[in-house]
C-alpha cells in the first residue's frame, strides 16, 4: 500500500522548528499541537491571540461580468446584495438540497474572493467551473497563504501593524499591508472570537507569521484547539456536522438562507435542491442539528448514539469533545425531530453506561464578534 503523499503549506518548515507535532489533514502535513498543548492554545486563543496556518483551504478568485448573479444561482444566499468590501457565510448546494461545501466569499469590488474547505477545494472548482458561464475567470490561489488571527487581543495586535483595520467590523473585508505586507484581509475567524483572516503571497507568509509570533500576545494554535474552539463557538465543520446528505434546514443554518432567498421573497429559489429546501421550509426535517450539555465528565465522542431512556436510537453524535473554556464535555448532534418537540429525555450511550444529555439554546460560549 503506497502511503499518501502529504503536501505542505508555506509555513511547514517553521511549523517544525517551533516544535509542532504535525498530522495527515486533508491531503496537507498540518500541525495539531504546539509545546503549549491543545488546552493551553485553547485557553489562549480565549484570553489573548492565537494565530493559525489555514493555507490548506482553497482561495478562488472570480473575475467577469455579472459574478454576483451567476454565483446567486447556485447557492442559497443574497449576493446580489452584498456589498463591495464585504463577506458572507454561503452553502453550496446539490440538487438534493444537501450541502455540497461551505464557504466565505466576498465581494472585492472588481472581483468576488471565496474561500472553501480543504478537503472539497479541487471538487469545488471543477463544479464551479463546470455551472459559472464561460466568461467568468476563476483561479485556484495556489500561490497564496492564509492565516488567522484569533481572540480578544488579536485586534489591538493587528492595529499595531496596520492602523487602519482598526475600525473593520465583523465580515468587512480590505487590503492593506501588514507589518509593510501586502495581504487582503476578512474579519472573520472559526472561533467565535473576534479576529481576523489574511490571505497573502505564499513567499511571505513566513515574514508575516514570524512578524504576528513576535507580538507578545500572540501564540502559534493547532488543529487540536482550532476544533474545540469551533465546537464551543457550536460552528459546524464539513464532512461531521453537514455534507451531501444534509440540508440547511436539517443543519439548523435557517440564519444562512438570506430572506431575499426564501420562499414569497423577492428573489425566491432558483439555486440547487431550492424545491426541496422550501418544502422542507414548510414540513420540517426527520431530524435536527442540536448542541447538548452532557451530565458527566466523560468525553462524548463523533458517532455516539443519542438515546431514549430505553435505549432506543434517536439520532447521533456528529462532533463532541471537551471545552477546555467551560470545563465539561459538549456534544453536537443530530436527533429526531419527533424526540426534541416532545421533549422527551435524552442520553448518550457510551459503551453501554446512558449519560444525561440536555439541550441548548445558545452556544456553549458567547461569540464575540465585533460588529462596532
Amino acid at each position: 500500500m503506497t502511503a499518501e503523499v502529504l503536501k505542505n503549506t508555506a509555513l511547514n518548515a517553521l511549523h517544525r522548528e517551533l516544535g509542532a507535532k504535525m498530522v495527515p489533514f486533508a491531503g496537507y502535513d498540518m500541525p495539531v499541537q504546539y509545546p503549549l498543548g491543545v488546552k493551553q492554545e485553547h485557553l489562549h486563543v480565549r484570553s489573548a491571540a492565537g494565530l493559525f496556518d489555514v493555507s490548506h483551504m482553497g482561495q478562488i478568485r472570480l473575475r467577469g461580468d455579472n459574478i454576483a448573479q451567476a454565483l446567486e444561482a447556485l447557492m442559497p444566499q443574497d449576493v446580489i446584495g452584498l456589498a463591495v468590501d464585504r463577506q458572507r457565510y454561503g452553502l453550496l448546494t446539490n440538487e438534493q438540497g444537501g450541502i455540497r461545501d461551505d464557504l466565505m466569499f466576498a465581494n472585492c469590488g472588481d472581483s468576488f474572493m471565496l474561500v472553501v474547505n480543504a478537503a472539497c477545494k479541487d471538487q469545488d472548482y471543477a463544479w464551479l467551473r463546470e455551472n459559472l458561464p464561460e466568461s467568468i475567470q476563476m483561479e485556484m490561489m495556489v500561490d497564496r497563504g492564509l492565516l488567522a488571527l484569533q481572540g480578544p487581543a488579536a485586534r489591538k495586535v493587528m492595529t499595531r501593524l496596520a492602523p487602519e483595520t482598526a475600525n473593520m467590523v465583523f465580515m468587512d473585508t480590505r487590503s492593506c499591508e501588514v507589518a509593510g505586507i501586502d495581504c487582503w484581509l476578512s474579519c472573520s475567524g472559526y472561533t467565535g472570537e473576534d479576529g481576523f483572516e489574511i490571505s497573502v503571497a505564499a513567499a511571505d507568509a513566513e515574514s508575516l507569521a514570524r512578524r504576528l509570533l513576535a507580538e507578545a500576545e500572540v501564540e502559534f494554535i493547532g488543529l487540536g484547539a482550532r476544533d474545540s474552539l469551533r465546537l464551543e463557538a457550536g460552528l459546524c465543520l464539513y464532512g461531521h456536522d453537514m455534507d451531501e446528505n444534509i440540508s440547511p434546514i436539517a443543519a439548523n443554518l435557517l440564519w444562512a438562507i438570506s430572506k431575499v432567498r426564501r420562499p414569497g421573497e423577492a428573489r425566491a429559489g432558483n439555486y440547487p435542491g431550492a424545491d426541496v429546501i422550501a418544502k422542507q421550509l414548510g414540513e420540517g426535517t426527520a431530524e435536527k442539528r442540536v448542541l447538548l450539555d452532557v451530565d458527566a465528565r466523560a468525553p462524548v465522542r463523533e458517532g455516539v448514539n443519542i438515546v431514549n431512556a430505553d435505549g432506543g436510537v434517536l439520532g447521533r453524535v456528529s462532533s463532541g469533545g471537551f471545552g477546555p473554556s467551560i470545563g465539561r464535555p459538549l456534544v453536537m448532534a443530530y436527533v429526531a425531530t419527533s424526540a426534541l418537540t416532545k421533549n422527551e429525555p435524552l442520553f448518550a450511550d457510551v459503551r453501554g453506561k446512558l449519560l444525561p444529555l440536555s439541550l441548548r439554546q445558545k452556544p456553549f460560549v458567547e461569540q464575540r464578534y465585533y460588529r462596532g
